[in-house]
This record gives structure tokens, C-alpha cells and sequence, in this order.
């Protein structure tokens, strides 16, 4: 009796068992969420099925920006080796969309054949046409850096006199360049897929001529919604003054922010990705720690991938949801017989009104709704009556997921994260500055003196031992209480001082002898120079007497 209520609540009390997350990403978007996709269009309306290569592929980091900022030098730099199909220069070069991927052989795979491949993540970007497909390849090529990523180059955007020329032609009759001045292909659209999909979403301007055309406002508007995954790179940077350096960052800054509607601040990375050297070095220290700074969040791509999948997962089925509460209210409000058209126009127009109403009635966060205008034009070419009104079996289905599968693939993805905890882009730039004398901060802070005989910590012993022989030393050592009454003059926190006593009380008696008291001044002049401290003392800073002999 009432098996079907049993059956039911053990369905929802234990969610599916999953080996790995992209095994149950697949699985949940098969079964749960593309029958709600497919009942209610919204593959026509917002974006292509998810395919395995979807979920499967490695990272890949997207490069927007004007033409001339740099984007084919920074792969370039990146990988530290040419790529097929690369072309440098200071006039719009790059006119095509290049996927730089790992391959056992250098080549060439064009767009056609590239979007038939069941292994690459691209084969929905046949619904572009060969208008986009004629200028879409693979770069293929055996670097170390590819092994964890995948980059795409993307062409340079239009500014200027290229851009009116460009909107000019549509009056001649090419309506299709108004919205598509790239050749016959929207553009927009195509950055949108791609934002989508990739991990990371890195926007290039030259620090030397910063403008923001129209073309690139209206490409980032397109990138709404993928907020999270934008980073901002002020390439060219050693190209001007740091008073000219420090103007040009508060105007890009400003400039951003009437864009990317978003409360935080957006990271913006100040450097010179190019290895050409720094015409005016001035802020080489501060480009180097801009450059590992973005280094660092692109290497932790492939540790993040899966849990920005499940992410985009979510994301996906939150608009599924409100676009199929959409198109069974457009329905409902259909006449069945007379007035077809008109009762069309009208639903369009007070679509604002239907969102509201939605909003209201199943407690739906605005920001979940898709753009009220793109939405009104796509609906212009639709017969709302061949709409299917609302299944909430289908609803329930993917609510069923969202409360309690993807908890069950959240904790899968810490455990793969555990059991991959060294998962980091590896090689090419990557390599050049991790170690040697040329890895940042290498003998600067905790790490001066690293490579002299003579202790460091030495030069200034005299200085500090003035200071130690006036706190009252009993056999050699001044007491905690003693050195904490010095050591608070540096008005550095209690949490900071405390670190830097457990740093210099080595044989951790509760006291400082002379050698102990010196080191731990050292470190408090490191702290206050804007140093980190390290989180073990390094050996170099050991001192002499406490150092052990080797048998």
C-alpha cells in the first residue's frame, strides 16, 4: 500500500551514486535537466546541448580585447613557442577565432572538420555556419603548457573609423553586418558560447592607447553573467611613466565599472606580457608580482575545473526553470482559435510584466531571467501556440537535482580534489620563475641573504644587542615578558608578533638569547617593509649556533 510514496521518498532521501564528478555531470544533465531543455526550446532560445566533450575538456581561457593589445604576443608568452596560424602585428592580424590546443603533431585543423570531432568541446558551433567556420581553427600543437589548458584567441575587435566603416555597409544592404561586422557571423554571439564554456575570460588592453570602443562595450555586455570568470589585463604597461601608469589604471577602472555591472572591484593585472625587455623598468617589481599573481589563478584552472562545471550546471538549470515558467505562461495566454496574432504582440510587449508576475508567484531572484530584450526578439520569430504549457513533472525533476545530486557531487568534488592536490598548469612560463635566482622574491624579505655564507642576520646584531642588554638578561636570555615590551613597539598585531616569536624561538624555552632576539628584530623589520613571513624559518636564517652539524 502507497509503494509509489515509498519509492518516492527514497529516490529523493538517496540521490544517485556517482565514481567521478564529470561521470555524474553528464548523467544529471542527461536524465534530469535536457528533457526540460528540449520540452520547452531552450536550445533555440539561449544556448546548444551540452555534449560528453563538454564536460570532459580541459580548461580553457578566453582572450577578448581590441586589436593591438597583445592577445597572440600573451599566448606567445605564455606557451613560449609559435603556434600554427599565429601572426603578430601592430594592425589587426589575428581575423579569425584559433582554439591553441595539445596535440602529438604541429598543424592545422579547420573550422568544418573541427566541429564534427565528438572528442572537442566545439561541435554546437555549427549552428554559426561557415561564416564563422571559415575563420575558426585549431591550433595543434606538443607543449607542456596545453597538457592542463586549452587557449582561445579571439580576432581583434573593431574601434574607430574600421568600426563605422563596418556599420556603413549595412546600409548598402548587408543587414547582416550591423549586428555582424566580422564577416557575416554575430560575433557577440560566438563570445557568448565560448563565455559559457571556458573557465577563464581574460580581457587585454594596451596601456599605451586605452579607449573602449563601442564594439568592445557591447562584447562585454555580452559576457553578462560570467562575471566570476573575468580577469583584466593593462598590457604594455612599461611603455609609460608610473604618474601616466597610475592615470591610465583609474581610467580603465572607471571605464569598467559603467560596463561590467558588478558591486566588486574587477582584478585588473598591471604588466608587459611579452618577452621583449621593459622599455621603462621602473615597476619591474611590481609587474613581476602582477604577472605571478595571474599566473598563480590561471595554473589553478585545472584544480577549479570541476567545480566551475557543476557551477555552470547550476546556472543552467536555474534559467531552464525560469525560461519554462516563460514559455508555458506565453501559452496559457494563447486564444485557441481567433486573435492569434494580435494576442502575440501584446504577450511580447508586456513580457516585463509576465517576468514580474512570475517572480512573484514561484519566488524567483531577477537576476535569473534572461535579457528582456534579446528574449522579445527571439520570441518574434516563434508561434506561441506550438509552446507546450507547464509539466511539472519535468520542474520537479530538476529541483530534485539541484537539492540533492549536486550536494552529492559537491562532496565528490573536494575528494578529487584531495586525491589531486598538485593538479597546476605546468611548463612554459609557468617554469621560468618558480625556481633559481630569478623565482619571484627570490632574496628579497625572508629570502635575503639566502646564498651568502656569512648569517644575515649578522649585519645588524650589534644594533639589537644595544637593545637586548638593556631588558635585563638571567643567563644569557631575556624573558618573554621582557622581549614582548620591545618587540609591541613595532606596532605590529598580536597575531603577527606571535608568529614571528614562534619563528625565533627556536629551541622554545620561553626566552630569547642574543642570536634569538636579533632574528626575531629581523623578522619584524621584514614584516614591516611589506614582506610576507614564512611559514617555517627558512635554513639560511637559523642561526649559527643553533644550526646542526652534519655527521
Amino acid at each position: 500500500m502507497f509503494s509509489w510514496l515509498g519509492t518516492d521518498d527514497r529516490r529523493k532521501k538517496d540521490p544517485e551514486v556517482f565514481q567521478t564528478v564529470s561521470e555524474g555531470l553528464k548523467k544529471l544533465y542527461k536524465t534530469k535537466l535536457l528533457p526540460l531543455e528540449e520540452h520547452y526550446k531552450f536550445h533555440e532560445f539561449h544556448s546548444p546541448a551540452l555534449e560528453d566533450a563538454d564536460f570532459d575538456n580541459k580548461p580553457m581561457v578566453l582572450l577578448v580585447g581590441q586589436y593591438s593589445t597583445g592577445k597572440t604576443s600573451f599566448i606567445r608568452y605564455l606557451l613560449e613557442q609559435d603556434f600554427p596560424g599565429m601572426r603578430i602585428g601592430p594592425e589587426p592580424t589575428t581575423d579569425s577565432f584559433i582554439a591553441v590546443m595539445h596535440g602529438t603533431m604541429e598543424g592545422l585543423i579547420p573550422g568544418n572538420a573541427l566541429v564534427v570531432d565528438p572528442k572537442k568541446p566545439f561541435r554546437k558551433l555549427n549552428a554559426f555556419g561557415n561564416a564563422f567556420l571559415n575563420r575558426f581553427v585549431c591550433a595543434q600543437l606538443p607543449n607542456p603548457v596545453l597538457e592542463s589548458i586549452s587557449v582561445i584567441d579571439t580576432p581583434g575587435i573593431l574601434s574607430g573609423e574600421k568600426q563605422r566603416i563596418s556599420r556603413v555597409a549595412t546600409e548598402d544592404g548587408y543587414s547582416c553586418l550591423r549586428k555582424c561586422p566580422y564577416g557575416g557571423y554575430d560575433f557577440a554571439a560566438v563570445l557568448e558560447w565560448f563565455a559559457e564554456r571556458v573557465d577563464r575570460i581574460i580581457l587585454l588592453f594596451d596601456a599605451h592607447k586605452l579607449d573602449i570602443s563601442d564594439e568592445f562595450s557591447e562584447v562585454i555586455k555580452a559576457l553578462k553573467n560570467h562575471e566570476d570568470k573575468i580577469r583584466v589585463v593593462l598590457n604594455k604597461a612599461d611603455q609609460i611613466e608610473t604618474q601616466q601608469l597610475m592615470r591610465v589604471y583609474g581610467a580603465l577602472m572607471w571605464s569598467l565599472g559603467k560596463i561590467v555591472n558588478t558591486p566588486e572591484v574587477i582584478r585588473v593585472y598591471i604588466g608587459s606580457f611579452w618577452s621583449h625587455p621593459l622599455l621603462i623598468p621602473d615597476n619591474r617589481k611590481l609587474f613581476e608580482a602582477e604577472e605571478q599573481d595571474l599566473f598563480k589563478d590561471i595554473q589553478s584552472l585545472p584544480r577549479n575545473a570541476a567545480l566551475r562545471k557543476l557551477n555552470d550546471l547550476i546556472k543552467r538549470a536555474r534559467l531552464a526553470k525560469v525560461h519554462a515558467y516563460i514559455i508555458s505562461s506565453l501559452k496559457k495566454e494563447m486564444p485557441s482559435v481567433f486573435g492569434k496574432d494580435n494576442k502575440k504582440k501584446e504577450l511580447i510587449n508586456s513580457l516585463g510584466e509576465i517576468y514580474s508576475r512570475i517572480e512573484r508567484e514561484h519566488q524567483i531572484s531577477p537576476g535569473d531571467f534572461p535579457n528582456l530584450k534579446k528574449m522579445q526578439e527571439q520570441l518574434q520569430a516563434h508561434d506561441l501556440n506550438k509552446f507546450q504549457p507547464l509539466k511539472m513533472k519535468l520542474l520537479d525533476t530538476v529541483d530534485d537535482m539541484l537539492a540533492h545530486d549536486i550536494a552529492q557531487l559537491m562532496v565528490l568534488v573536494r575528494q578529487e580534489e584531495t586525491q589531486r592536490p598538485n593538479q597546476v598548469v605546468k611548463g612554459g612560463a609557468f617554469e621560468g620563475t618558480m625556481n633559481g635566482p630569478f623565482g619571484h622574491g627570490y632574496g628579497e624579505g625572508a629570502g635575503e641573504g639566502i646564498d651568502e655564507v656569512e648569517w644575515v642576520v649578522a649585519r645588524d646584531k650589534p644594533m639589537y644587542d644595544e637593545i637586548f642588554y638593556t631588558l635585563s638578561p638571567v643567563n644569557g636570555k631575556v624573558t618573554g615578558a621582557n622581549a614582548k615590551r620591545e618587540m609591541v613597539k613595532s606596532k605590529l598585531p598580536n597575531t603577527v608578533l606571535g608568529k614571528i616569536w614562534k619563528l625565533a624561538d627556536i629551541d622554545k624555552d620561553g626566552m630569547l638569547d642574543d642570536e634569538e632576539f636579533a632574528l626575531a628584530n629581523h623578522l619584524i623589520k621584514v614584516k614591516l617593509e611589506g614582506h610576507e613571513l614564512p611559514s617555517d624559518l627558512p635554513g639560511h636564517l637559523v642561526p649559527p649556533s643553533k644550526r646542526k652539524v652534519p655527521e
